[in-house]
């Protein structure tokens, strides 16, 4: 993964070696209120993440308004019985939210952006002057909309929940043929919540190794291990909803995090990044000065002038103030130099060595 190139968005550089960038998704879960998006996007940007994220869509160019069974909900999830267009039409952020937003974010020094899911959103994107786009799970199969998204000159994050390694190959082929080549690929598991047993995370180095990019995660499990856990199999981005209160009856807030716990999250990845280090083979600073504390040979009954050293009288101890203990056997049987008290660490001058 040392040869990915990373990819910049906005003044954060995104991939191997670099700081994972955060993004928290605020998808519905303002519940049609300007004032609550706005708390979002500041409790996100106090809880430390890099970027919030937006939707850009219209129920319209999603659907169409239809209660025929197949626009009707019925596959497990917290939005059973409803119909797509019901479901997009409360989930969708007013676009005039966008730039004002926006605003909000870069006052607080975060990145903000969004996924587009038609033309006309891509438009508004590129006309606002987002630092990248998203393009969600169930769009990877767009084809048209993903040459149009990696036509623009912006980076390009694409999530792969529900899609096959021939779909995967794909999409990226079209987003690449179209002249993109800043690409973040995220592992996702669309199911909501998520399972863990079921994220298979293991996939995000393969991920990488095949397609020559940025890895990250879309996420919606609950809790923080499931990113910590990506975060050290090289995941550089991770995307995490949030909500003000999961009692909030938000339309995505059975599986998002409270502030409280997007803090921390990225607490939690923060320390898994650090942790993860570099290969090394020495002790870093702090750790050399306990090395008193491992074990060397001591003297540990009185000893005289010319009296044999045996594993009577000379131990394994601790602390580290006497001879290595790989030298005990070379050692034994050899006599004393002078008379030696119990607790002194043994040393070559007390040993004759000739004989």
């Amino acid at each position: 993964m040392s040869t990915i190139r990373p990819v910049t968005i906005g003044s954060r550089r995104v991939g191997p070696g670099e700081r994972v960038y955060i993004v928290a998704e605020l998808s519905a879960n303002h519940a049609g209120s300007f004032e609550t998006a706005v708390r979002l996007v500041e409790e996100a940007a106090a809880a430390g993440v890099d970027a919030v994220k937006l939707q850009t869509f219209t129920a319209d160019t999603l659907t169409l308004d239809s209660d025929a069974p197949p626009f009707r909900v019925a596959t497990g999830t917290v939005w059973d019985g409803r119909t797509l267009y019901d479901i997009y039409r409360e989930g969708s952020t007013p676009w005039e939210w966008h730039p004002k937003l926006r605003d909000v974010a870069t006052a607080r020094g975060i990145d903000l952006f969004s996924a587009p899911f038609d033309p006309t959103a891509v438009d508004f994107l590129d006309a606002m002057g987002v630092p990248a786009f998203k393009v969600a799970s169930p769009e990877l199969v767009d084809l048209p909309l993903l040459r149009n998204v990696a036509g623009r000159g912006r980076p390009v994050i694409l999530s792969t929940g529900m899609a096959t390694l021939a779909e995967i190959e794909e999409a990226v082929r079209a987003v690449r043929e179209a002249g993109c080549e800043d690409l973040v690929l995220l592992k996702c598991t669309t199911a909501y919540p998520a399972d863990p047993a079921l994220m298979n995370l293991r996939t995000l180095p393969d991920l990488a190794a095949r397609f020559g990019c940025p890895v990250g995660l879309s996420d919606h499990s609950m809790g923080v291990a499931v990113p910590v856990a990506a975060t050290a199999l090289g995941a550089c981005l991770l995307e995490k909803h949030v909500v003000l209160s999961r009692s909030s009856g938000a339309l995505d807030a059975a599986f998002s995090l409270e502030p409280a716990e997007l803090r921390t999250l990225v607490e939690a990845v923060r320390a898994a990044e650090a942790a993860l280090g570099t290969v090394c083979y020495e002790p870093p600073p702090g750790e050399r000065e306990n090395r008193i504390y491992r074990r060397s040979l001591f003297v540990v009954k009185p000893v005289a002038a010319g009296e044999p050293f045996t594993r009577d009288n000379v131990r394994s101890i601790r602390p580290a103030a006497g001879l290595h203990p790989r030298h005990q056997d070379e050692i034994l049987g050899r006599p004393a130099t002078r008379d030696i008290l119990a607790g002194t660490p043994l040393s070559w001058d007390l040993v004759r060595r000739e004989g």
